[in-house]
């Protein structure tokens, strides 16, 4: 266990006084991360129906595959006879489904009676919830009554614990292990999955001092031309004289995610190159420099949206989003979005994952900083130079 029982049993706490703020009897919970967050069960069962049954009072109830429940144990506080596996005959059948026989336990274990009379909370927007999954719990249990959670744990994961702290500083080592290694391999004639085969290694190599978790996300590399396009991956081309090359990825320990985006160009960058990441990087350090408890979320949105206009630039899409715990496929949070529209407040031990992102027309710019709010500014939890790296032949 990387946590200590008395900051799992505050993590529940939280968890049951937002509940109750929002009418809520008791939560399904289907998100991995959410499901780590309060048992600390981690394994990569994720991609076959589980659900945590978190009640107003009493004990969590954590069903899973049956060859997934039975070593539970090896990585979650809960008691071994509230970790209960599904029996095998559900996996992909079309005409039946796990959460038809967890809704027939619950019921069994006498909790449908008892959380009859308040709303249930659903995870309706995780990646691993299913319509076929909603469906079932709906048909075998028409006493209760769902209502959407609107990402509760997710909320609460918000504010990081000191331990937690601990863990994403030692992810960003790994992270700037990564990095470090791209830069020194990415050269004119190396092919792109090469590259990324070093990169991936050093993920979860890690360093001497800190092995590597696996990623929620794959290193992203979009290049050339199509470094217009920021979701991109790799292929086997190799890379060319002129071309500009994006690399974000993350450093992960213990579930625990830092991410980190850099540029290259490969010999002379252009005139507008130079403008778009100049303006870019000199967001970035504004913003940095705002942040400190008591800021609201969309004043570091306009600070760089204030750069950008500056220099007739302006980027559409977030200028980030709250980071920490994470599995597949994506290391945010899906709570606090930096931009003009979000109302949220900063507050000491928030993390983010600040992307100064510009996706022209042909060619792109990428410059992120992982940070934490600190009590009196801010912890950029890398220290990778903000600029255009420029690689010459």
């Amino acid at each position: 266990m990387y946590f200590s029982a008395q900051e799992y049993a505050e993590r529940l706490a939280g968890v049951r006084n937002r509940m109750s703020q929002q009418g809520l009897s008791a939560l399904l919970i289907a998100d991995p991360a959410n499901i780590n967050y309060l048992t600390g069960y981690n394994a990569w069962s994720f991609y076959t129906p589980q659900i945590l049954f978190v009640p107003a009072e009493g004990d969590m109830l954590f069903f899973a595959r049956e060859m997934d429940a039975r070593p539970g144990f090896r990585t979650s506080w809960l008691p071994l006879d509230t970790i209960i596996g599904y029996p095998e005959r559900y996996i992909h059948r079309p005409h039946i489904h796990p959460f038809d026989w967890v809704a027939f336990m619950l019921r069994e274990r006498g909790v449908v009676a008892e959380c009859a009379d308040g709303y249930i909370g659903l995870e309706m927007d995780a990646h691993f919830f299913s319509p076929k999954g909603y469906r079932a719990f709906v048909n075998a249990i028409p006493e209760w009554d769902f209502v959407d959670c609107y990402e509760l744990v997710n909320w609460v994961r918000l504010i990081k614990s000191d331990a937690e702290i601990a863990l994403m500083r030692k992810a960003a080592t790994v992270a700037t292990a990564a990095m470090s290694v791209a830069l020194d391999v990415i050269r004119v004639g190396a092919r792109q999955c090469d590259v990324i085969g070093e990169v991936s290694k050093a993920q979860i190599v890690g360093t001497p001092e800190v092995g590597g978790d696996y990623p929620a996300i794959v290193p992203m590399m979009p290049t050339g031309e199509a470094s217009d396009a920021p979701h991109l991956t790799w292929n086997e081309e190799r890379f060319e004289e002129g071309q500009a090359v994006v690399l974000e990825l993350a450093g992960a320990y213990k579930r625990y995610h830092t991410p980190l985006a850099r540029s290259v160009i490969l010999g002379q960058p252009s005139d507008e190159l130079i403008r778009v990441s100049s303006a870019a990087d000199e967001g970035i350090n504004a913003v940095m420099d705002a942040i400190k408890p008591g800021v609201p979320v969309r004043e570091l949105a306009r600070i760089w949206n204030d750069v950008l206009w500056a220099q007739g630039l302006e980027k559409p899409s977030r200028l980030g989003y709250s980071i920490g715990l994470g599995y597949p496929p994506d290391w945010g949070e899906r709570t606090v979005s930096i931009r003009t529209e979000d109302d949220t407040i900063l507050e000491e031990n928030m993390t983010f994952h600040l992307i100064g992102g510009m996706w022209m027309k042909g060619y792109g710019y990428e410059l992120s900083e992982p940070f934490r709010v600190a009590a009196n500014g801010v912890e950029a939890f890398t220290s990778f130079p903000r600029q255009l790296k420029q690689i010459r032949s």
